[in-house]
């Protein structure tokens, strides 16, 4: 018999490779997605879709009951970490609260494993390269959310004996990633730009520092690890090894587009300068591999791009604090 799995947000980037890679290894898929930062068009064909939010417990409740799932991996989210300083009502409520309806749902349905996908940024700035014996001290409203669910999963394993595996990936591009969201995923943001003929904007000098991860780096040991039961009850951090500054991207951006470099600097914004991780663990249990460079990722992505055209920007239009927002996004604010 199949197994089944639900897969929260699997019209969005990470969460649509990761239900594809649940259809290769057999499973029944059932994604559960609101749209509000994926497209139907990402959706792998096989799986079954529902539209709405892990926000409406009662509709959650009802898939738990229809499907009887086995496993879940739960990667919707909305995850600006910039503006979750401005919209914390609003990340609290998708980020924790939607993350909680499933949870409750997994224990009374004592499904097999709960794969919850979080992020580095419950580290904030700690000592590099960061690892999983780091303790976290988030340092935006986005980072404290992801970091409550992990801990959650915890007390959920202890007292009713919730299996879990938790991932914190880093800084992810490749196909299907949403270009039009502005106020995340700076990859997609650089190709929208040069699609539309704008400058690349950057903050600050762009001396800060990410390891940019491909997609295929990421997802299938996501959708694998709930087959390994040495993953189960533990965190992992999961993508690429090698940091690269803001400026190196850039470059590496309109290198793989055939152009040179335009670019605007914005004003430094409020985000941890420095931030990668260290995989040792992910690559002992996991046999997770690093293998796709950054040239060779960005050029995958960009010849993608090319294809499907620049994505209309997308505009969060309910700012709940307007203080200190950074000048680019306070139309928004109006």
């Amino acid at each position: 018999m199949k197994k089944v799995s639900l897969v929260t947000g699997g019209a969005g980037f990470i969460g649509s490779h990761v239900a594809q890679h649940c259809l290769n290894m057999g499973h029944r898929v059932v994604v559960l997605d609101d749209l509000s930062g994926g497209f139907q068009d990402n959706l792998p064909n096989g799986v079954q879709f529902v539209n709405g939010s892990i926000t409406d417990a009662q509709l959650v409740e009802q898939l738990f009951a229809q499907h009887q799932f086995n496993y879940v991996y739960h990667l919707a989210a909305y995850a600006a970490e910039g503006l979750s300083h401005f919209i914390r009502r609003f990340n609290y409520n998708n980020n924790l609260i939607g993350s909680i309806n499933l949870i409750n749902e997994a224990i009374k349905n004592n499904i097999e494993c709960f794969v919850f996908t979080s992020s580095i940024a419950v580290y904030g700035t700690a000592q590099l390269p960061m690892n999983e014996n780091t303790t976290p001290e988030p340092e935006d409203p986005y980072g404290v959310a992801k970091y409550a669910v992990e801990l959650d999963l915890r007390t959920a394993q202890s007292m009713f004996g919730l299996p879990f595996i938790i991932f914190r990936p880093h800084n992810v591009y490749g196909e299907k990633q949403h270009i039009g969201d502005r106020y995340r995923n700076v990859i997609g943001i650089f190709m929208n730009q040069i699609i539309q003929g704008k400058p690349l904007t950057i903050f600050g000098d762009g001396s800060q520092t990410r390891a940019f991860s491909y997609i295929d780096d990421v997802a299938p040991y996501i959708a694998q690890s709930v087959a390994n039961p040495q993953a189960y009850n533990q965190l992992f951090n999961i993508g690429a090894d090698q940091p690269y500054t803001i400026l190196e991207l850039a470059n590496a951006v309109t290198e793989a587009f055939g152009i040179s470099a335009n670019i605007q600097h914005l004003p430094a914004r409020n985000e941890v300068v420095h931030a990668y991780a260290s995989h040792d663990k992910a690559r002992t249990i996991l046999g997770a591999e690093s293998g796709v460079d950054l040239k060779t990722g960005v050029q995958k992505m960009a010849d993608w791009v090319q294809q499907i055209g620049s994505r209309q920007v997308t505009m969060f239009n309910n700012i709940e604090i307007a203080k200190n927002l950074p000048p680019s996004w306070q139309e928004v604010a109006k």
